[in-house]
């Protein structure tokens, strides 16, 4: 009985440490803030490697640099 507390004691340390290592690794950056073009309103928003996209209520996605808000490209949804 003991044997077993001592292996699930164990596992549990270990699961725990992977999560916080594999959950700490570098990902993409959040920036402060984001400037969009005039008139445009978000919808939804999400975040890559070195870009941010963002939906807008006027069905277009528009993919922006994260530290100067340059728009890079611009698709239509239709």
């Amino acid at each position: 009985m003991t044997t077993l507390t001592v292996v699930m004691i164990g596992g549990l340390v270990l699961v725990v440490s992977l999560l916080v290592i594999r959950l700490s690794a570098d990902g993409p950056s959040v920036p402060a803030e984001i400037t969009l073009p005039e008139g445009t309103v978000a919808q939804a928003v999400t975040f890559g490697t070195g870009w941010v996209a963002v939906v807008t209520t006027d069905n277009r996605i528009l993919i922006l640099d994260p530290e100067t808000s340059a728009l890079r490209q611009e698709i239509e949804i239709k």
